[in-house]
């Protein structure tokens, strides 16, 4: 194991490339501890590539590759990471301690040997993550002796719901490079371009405008084929009378903000029309019911109530919205930490952040709808573009 807090080589790179300020990464790091305290948890390992950088600024396109960090409930960090990866771990963060396996090794011994240098014995793991593969957390438990690891999955993320100011900038930041993007879809739409030609206005649109690399690609897609969830582009030519359906994300120091809108290629059919009118009528009952001290079922249940009322319940089987923040691939959102939903009885606060897509969909036909990303204020929803949702027909 290599720690560069023992070599003065690189001291002049840490923190060089931090997206936040090392008090911002200090005080996620104190509630994280708290959070641990209050949990009965010695410790955590964190293995999500999105709580890693929470509390660290960690981040890479390397995440494929096994990582940790060590947290425990009462002393600083350890960062575990691929020998590779070191010097940007270095760059990106401002911890002091930081170790290292090489390749060929196993990253299972080298973070053994950081928890029995740090005397911890029984952890709580994070293991709900996308990037830690069973096998690796059976060894953990195996080679621990604690006979199945304590999932710490639930202890951490939910930190991550109320947004520092430093956060909530970061995310208008980010809508604004969103709106880029569709605006620059939007107007790339016409008979004879395809697919393609869209997502290249809005991929190049978004990133001119500041955007970093976003954790999902844009959806993108025309005629019958816009009515399948999450499509993204095939080289489709578009036609006249077709329907196109653009959403895309916006990515500033990898807090996103996503924006969604509907296009139609001449006059839409009445039947589209009518769904496109009643997905903007359920978005705005829902944007109007968010307010600190509401449960996060209230925004849903008005938009539900709303598209029973007009007959399209089943063309909307989803929720209708979802937590934003931090994220890597493969999910732009937050929607497994936080969703707007039926039943979700946790209170709205102030300084949530929200993306709600609205959408109803006449399967093998169209998607239609709009949707917004907002940051929840003192006195409601703050919609974070000033986009107009109707229908674009061009």
């Amino acid at each position: 194991m290599t720690s560069p807090a023992l070599t003065e080589d690189f001291q002049h790179l840490r923190g060089c490339e931090a997206s936040f300020a090392r008090a911002e990464f200090a005080e996620r790091q104190k509630r994280a501890r708290a959070a641990l305290q209050a949990a009965g948890q010695e410790a955590i390992i964190v293995s999500g590539p999105e709580t890693i950088y929470w509390l660290t600024g960690r981040q890479t396109a390397g995440y494929f590759a096994f990582q940790a960090l060590i947290l425990p409930a009462d002393e600083e960090p350890t960062l575990l990471v691929r020998q590779l990866e070191l010097f940007g771990a270095v760059a990106n963060t401002w911890l002091e301690d930081i170790v290292t396996y090489q390749d060929g090794e196993n990253p299972v011994d080298a973070l053994l040997a950081v928890l029995k240098a740090r005397n911890i014995r029984k952890p709580a793991m994070e293991l709900g993550g996308w990037f830690l593969s069973p096998r690796v957390a059976i060894e953990i438990a195996e080679r621990l002796d604690v006979g199945e690891l304590l999932d710490g999955s639930h202890i951490l993320p939910p930190l991550r719901m109320l947004k520092s100011a430093a956060e909530l900038d970061a995310i208008r930041a980010a809508a604004r490079y969103a709106q880029a993007g569709i605006v620059a879809g939007i107007n790339a739409c016409a008979a004879g371009t395809d697919e393609n030609a869209v997502a290249a206005a809005m991929l190049s649109a978004a990133t001119q405008a500041g955007s970093e690399a976003m954790a999902m690609e844009p959806l993108v897609s025309s005629g019958p084929r816009s009515s399948l969830p999450h499509m993204t582009w095939r080289r489709r030519t578009l036609s006249a009378g077709d329907p196109v359906f653009l959403e895309l994300a916006g990515s500033h120091a990898r807090y996103h903000a996503a924006l969604m809108r509907t296009i139609w290629l001449g006059t839409p059919p009445v039947e589209a029309q009518r769904m496109m009118d009643c997905s903007l009528h359920a978005l705005d009952a829902a944007l109007a019911s968010i307010r600190p001290g509401v449960p996060c079922s209230v925004p849903h249940n008005s938009a539900q109530t709303v598209i029973d009322e007009a007959g399209y319940t089943a063309a909307f089987r989803k929720r209708i919205g979802y937590s934003m923040g931090v994220a890597f691939a493969p999910d732009w959102g937050e929607g497994a930490i936080l969703s707007l939903f039926s039943d979700v009885s946790r209170p709205i606060e102030a300084g949530m952040v929200f993306h709600l897509p609205a959408t109803l969909r006449s399967y093998g036909h169209w998607t239609v709808g709009a949707s917004e990303t907002v940051i929840v204020t003192d006195h409601g929803a703050e919609p974070l573009s000033n986009l107009p949702r109707t229908l674009t027909i061009r």
